[in-house]
């Protein structure tokens, strides 16, 4: 088991340090597997935040962020999850960014970290110059009862983190929602919405819009629920989406991003008059997609 986690993680292609993660996943599962050998009695859960969980945070967040000082976040980014999620492999989670009037700093990145997941990085986004991006929305997996944080860091370089509490287990190795055979014959395939016309409203006024893509976005800890082996990882690990020529997001993303990952976010129009995403998963396969502002 450790060794096939240890190859998922290989595999990966992120640009986070996957040796120390693989490390942190080894000790995690050393520690589960000793407490059911010993048959120990189940403790009561601990719901708010342990000195255990602040020093796991703090260590994260040295690996992440090399070092460099986090700010509260507090009115000025904010996460919404359900504090009890009704099912662990498609939590959804949205990311807010409200900054003073008046303030002439933008949203750079976006980094969304669940600490308890054997992967915690979930994934980095970051933003055009011109892009206006301030919410974007998600659905992940979460592996166990877990802080989830939320760093964002803006034009001017500082970073700005917030977190929240999360009830939920077994979302990483949750059976896939698709068989195999519908999930290879629709893979790849790209949807892409706005929700308010180019003629509703002022021109440059944000809008609304969503990405969709179909992927199995395998974890590598899931089971053939027939052969009762495990299914190898194999999830989009790359996204980027142009208006015209310029850059409105760009992702990269682990294995807990849900099956068939979908972003929705608000961004403001430049004028282009095409929409443009290329994606990319740990198998090299590349997926491309284009669409006329026109018909939005």
């Amino acid at each position: 088991m450790v060794r096939h986690i240890s190859r998922c993680l290989r595999s990966a292609g992120l640009q986070w340090t996957w040796l120390w993660v693989a490390r942190l996943c080894v000790a995690r599962l050393c520690v589960a597997s000793l407490a059911l050998g010993l048959q120990l009695a189940p403790a009561a859960p601990a719901f708010a935040a342990t000195p255990e969980a602040e020093d796991s945070w703090a260590s994260l967040a040295n690996e992440i962020f090399k070092g460099r000082p986090l700010a509260d976040g507090s009115g000025l980014v904010g996460i919404e999850m359900p504090a009890r999620a009704e099912d662990a492999a498609i939590v959804p989670v949205t990311i807010r960014v409200t900054l003073p009037s008046g303030d002439p700093r933008r949203l750079k990145a976006l980094t969304l970290v669940i600490d308890e997941n054997p992967v915690p990085v979930a994934a980095a986004f970051t933003f055009g110059d011109s892009a206006g991006v301030s919410v974007i929305s998600t659905r992940v997996r979460i592996n166990s009862y877990t802080d989830v944080h939320v760093v964002a860091e803006l034009s001017d370089s500082k970073l700005y983190v917030v977190k929240t509490y999360v009830k939920a287990s077994g979302g990483c190795s949750a059976p896939a929602a698709k068989n195999a055979d519908e999930a290879i014959a629709n893979l790849g395939q790209m949807q892409f919405r706005v929700f308010a016309k180019q003629s509703d409203g002022p021109a440059s006024a944000p809008r609304e819009a969503q990405i969709m893509i179909r992927h199995p976005n395998n974890s590598g800890l899931q089971r053939d629920q027939v052969s009762l082996l495990y299914i190898p990882a194999n999830f989009v690990e790359e996204l980027r989406l142009w208006q015209g020529d310029a850059l409105l997001l760009g992702m990269e993303a682990g294995i807990s991003i849900s099956e068939n990952p979908s972003f929705r976010f608000t961004y403001v129009p430049n004028g282009a008059d095409t929409f443009k995403v290329e994606a990319r998963d740990t198998a090299g396969r590349v997926f491309r997609r284009e669409w006329p502002t026109s018909d939005m």
